[in-house]
């Protein structure tokens, strides 16, 4: 968490209100933040006196555009961004600040400390880790059915597992991968490489359609995330699957299951998400 609704709406919210602004300078208080340069001071003296043009994102990485450079940004767990007047009190956990030359500052806060930024010259940050690993961009119109069965292929893993990997499809984390089982009437442990054409095309169209619902909604706020502008996400209460153990399906009444794979707790309805029975070869 955040996940890929979220980081979209943040990268929206933020769209609104930091392009045009100049860097005058950068405060940075927690050092590891900064992973490239390795410098943190070097880090805010190569920003110091540029534009911000625009924000985009790649999978759950904000990409801050400027005039000549680009700063990847991932939120983990909590991290958050929000715009401030400068004589604004500074909240805990602030830990790198831009100071505007129009005397607002754009504040970036995580409680859990596990966010990242790397800053790279204009057309090196796509060629570079992190974003050079990312598989594909499951909201982008080039992500077709025929693209997704030839991503799951012949693979031998569980269903989940590969739609967690970034490698392989970006951004659909553990809630949405919940959801769009769900959705698609596919089990969890379901072996990847198994699932048949129309089952590869319901989830294909569970993904997209799971995943935009979500960004229509703001993101969900399972624990503590917010927008640019401190606003929770609404689509924890469209939730069908995930966080519901116990409680009734939605669609048939079973009462949900909660269970561990890939490491990852995983909600299902054992109605309507059936584990295929397993061919001893």
């Amino acid at each position: 968490m955040p996940e890929l609704p979220e980081v979209e709406t943040v990268r929206r919210t933020l769209n609104t209100l930091i392009p045009g602004k100049q860097i005058e300078r950068v405060t940075v208080s927690l050092p590891r933040i900064v992973q490239r340069p390795d410098d943190p001071q070097q880090f805010a003296l190569e920003l110091q006196g540029h534009t911000i043009e625009t924000v985009e994102r790649r999978g759950k990485f904000l990409r801050i555009i400027m005039d000549g450079l680009v700063m990847v940004s991932h939120l983990r767990m909590e991290g958050r961004y929000g715009v401030y007047p400068q004589d604004e009190p500074v909240e805990k956990h602030t830990h790198v600040i831009f100071h505007f030359t129009d005397g607002t500052e754009l504040r970036y806060k995580d409680v859990r400390q596990f966010g990242t930024m790397h800053l790279f010259k204009t057309g090196e940050d796509m060629e570079s880790k992190p974003l050079m690993q990312l598989g594909k961009e499951p909201l982008d119109p080039d992500f077709t059915t025929e693209q997704f069965i030839q991503i799951m292929g012949k693979r031998k893993t569980m269903i989940k597992p590969v739609l967690l990997n970034q490698a392989y499809v970006v951004g659909i984390g553990n809630i949405y991968v919940d959801e769009a089982l769900f959705r698609a009437g596919i089990h969890p442990e379901s072996i990847a490489g198994n699932l048949n054409e129309e089952q590869l095309i319901r989830l294909h169209e569970a993904i997209v359609s799971t995943l935009n619902d979500a960004v229509a909604a703001g993101g969900s706020s399972i624990k503590s995330y917010v927008n640019g502008q401190g606003e929770m996400g609404m689509f924890q209460h469209s939730l069908r699957i995930y966080g519901r153990k116990a409680q009734p399906c939605h669609e048939c009444g079973t009462l949900i299951e909660k269970t561990v794979v890939g490491g990852r707790g995983t909600h299902y309805c054992p109605v309507c998400q059936p584990l295929p029975t397993r061919v001893n070869s």
